[in-house]
């Protein structure tokens, strides 16, 4: 496969402050591809940089082997872009609002009908070409939105974080769609903060933590890293049924944050049997995933 987008000690800073620290990486062509942090961590930054929305403080940064900074314009000619807010035009119908955004790519009117036609199909979409935006649903947004990024054909779809507020239905028929996207060819780049999402779309991508990568690699793959395949949650534990459950957990991987212990392990039977005298109010046995690996390198304390 051939890297399509490129970063060699990619450093953003704004001030005294760095965003994104001397990172490496290289995103396949095709590949669905996914930055995963807490807030602040810098995934949204690297995504306006390989946008060319902010500039590059040091590094390289190449898409389809050209400079973001020196070679804009061919950057975002093959881009579409989807940004966390729906910023349709509210006085626009859906598919006005498909045919203006076209103008900026310089495509033919014969050509931006038959292309938003096609969208607003592919995005079950059509049945509300001539209504306002303020009447569709906000998952109705949303796939408009995805439409719109799409609208100048490009070989690179940039989604932050595409699904967030949508109910369980829209966010699958969004899922079901970048599949799609990705089976026609086109390299998707994706910012999530659900853990679900990235397992399931997304082939590779980083975990970003104060600007620098903490892991790399296929979901399936990172989730094996983790010290057991399952997990076994305690809920309710107060400080003296803690210290209690001490004695009898002392030798398993666990971490106690809150009123909940996770213990990871590959033979959950033992422990369970061990606990089951004791009681506890809440005892949940589940595989583990990604969210618990990415808990465990970033922290469980809450970000602004």
């Amino acid at each position: 496969m051939t890297a399509i987008i490129t970063g060699k000690n990619l450093t953003k800073r704004y001030g005294d402050i760095t965003a994104v620290d001397s990172v490496n990486f290289a995103i396949e062509q095709g590949e669905l591809f996914g930055f995963l942090g807490p807030n602040g961590a810098g995934k949204t930054t690297i995504m306006k940089m390989i946008y060319c929305f902010v500039s590059v403080t040091s590094g390289q940064l190449r898409v389809k082997g050209m400079d973001v900074m020196n070679k804009p314009r061919g950057v975002k000619k093959i881009l579409g872009v989807v940004p966390q807010e729906d910023n349709l035009d509210p006085d626009l119908t859906t598919y006005e609002n498909l045919i203006t955004y076209s103008r900026y790519y310089g495509i033919s009117k014969k050509d931006a009908v038959a292309r938003a036609r096609e969208l607003l199909e592919f995005f079950s979409l059509n049945v509300k070409n001539q209504s306002a935006v303020m009447e569709l649903s906000g998952g109705m947004k949303r796939r408009l939105t995805l439409a719109r990024g799409l609208i100048n054909d490009p070989e690179i779809l940039i989604l932050d974080e595409p699904t967030t507020g949508l109910d369980p239905q829209a966010r699958h028929l969004v899922w079901q769609k970048l599949r799609e996207l990705k089976r026609k060819g086109i390299t998707i780049l994706l910012t999530t903060h659900y853990m679900d999402e990235a397992t399931y779309l997304c082939d590779r991508l980083v975990m970003i933590d104060n600007g620098k990568f903490i892991a790399e690699g296929p979901p399936m793959e990172l989730i094996r890293k983790l010290p057991g395949r399952m997990v076994i949650e305690l809920q309710e534990i107060e400080g003296q049924v803690y210290e209690s459950l001490k004695p009898l957990i002392e030798n398993e991987v666990y971490e106690y944050f809150g009123d909940t212990i996770y213990i990871f392990t590959n033979d959950p039977k033992p422990i369970l049997d061990s606990l089951a005298e004791m009681n506890l109010p809440r005892v949940i046995e589940r595989y583990a995933n990604l969210e618990d690996l990415f808990l465990k390198l970033t922290g469980r304390s809450l970000r602004e």
